[in-house]
């Protein structure tokens, strides 16, 4: 038996480039048969809704208004709905899961951090890193870095082309990381069966830990919750040999250096 979680997912509460308020996706997701949610609203360095001049705790307590305002209705309707974020640094994006509220009242230099720092960090408190959308081209992204400072890779994303994924799905099985898949949902009206995307695990997610714990393990362990597979389109992931990488490439390892490496030799692609 598995169970459908989407795992990335705005309100409008808290990023700034979303339209629904947390509760309004609760039902709609209980009906297209999801065992739950993760809320990762945009962190401090991304698109957040959160005015920046407030004080730190203030600005802690208007953030995770989105979140509450979902948990609140999914506990009403019987629905878990779990917590984490998305931070920015140069156009590339991390998805943060397994701390929580209280952690981020009491660690405001979170928002100083490099990618380096993150990951060792949120590793020691218990957390997961989970880069998202890695090979997105847009016109506000400069360049592609990849970082070997993540846990796993969103190797399916709604919000990218069918290319796109497909070279981050080459990319996370080159680095041998678990390659997930979310819907990354900013508007409950773009929400439908055929277009939302999901991970699935082979146990119910009792916290955001097991969900943490099932990114993290190196191997399949069935006393533990792990990762089953992915909702995405059929050949979602499938390599067509036309896929273009316009954009410069870093590869930078753990410590946020820079990795000598021809991606598309990397990758094994023309």
């Amino acid at each position: 038996m598995s169970f459908l979680y989407e795992i990335h997912l705005h309100t409008s509460q808290a990023s700034g480039c979303a339209r629904s308020p947390g509760r309004d996706y609760i039902s709609r997701y209980q009906d297209l048969g999801y065992a739950g949610i993760i809320v990762t609203d945009h962190f401090y360095n991304g698109y957040s809704a959160i005015d920046k001049r407030l004080p730190w705790h203030a600005w802690v307590h208007k953030f995770c208004r989105g979140y509450e305002d979902a948990l609140n209705e999914g506990i009403r309707r019987g629905f878990d709905v779990f917590f984490g974020w998305e931070e920015t640094f140069e156009g590339d994006d991390y998805l943060v899961y397994g701390l929580d509220k209280q952690w981020l009242l009491e660690n405001p230099q979170s928002i100083r951090w490099t990618r380096k720092k993150q990951f060792e960090e949120v590793k020691r408190y218990g957390g997961c890193i989970v880069q998202a959308h890695p090979f997105r081209q847009y016109n506000y992204i400069a360049r592609i870095s990849l970082s070997l400072a993540a846990d796993a890779v969103e190797a399916g994303n709604c919000g990218n082309t069918q290319g796109f994924d497909a070279l981050a799905y080459r990319y996370s099985q080159i680095v041998k990381m678990p390659a997930v898949a979310g819907t990354d949902m900013h508007n409950v009206y773009d929400l439908r069966r055929e277009s939302c995307f999901g991970t699935y695990t082979d146990k119910k997610l009792e916290s955001i830990h097991d969900f943490v714990d099932a990114l993290r393990s190196d191997r399949k362990d069935k006393r533990k919750c792990n990762i089953s597979g992915v909702k995405v389109p059929k050949g979602r992931f499938d390599l067509h040999g036309n896929e273009s990488i316009i954009l410069p490439v870093d590869l930078l390892d753990k410590d946020d250096r820079k990795v000598s490496v021809n991606i598309k030799d990397l990758l094994e692609i023309t």
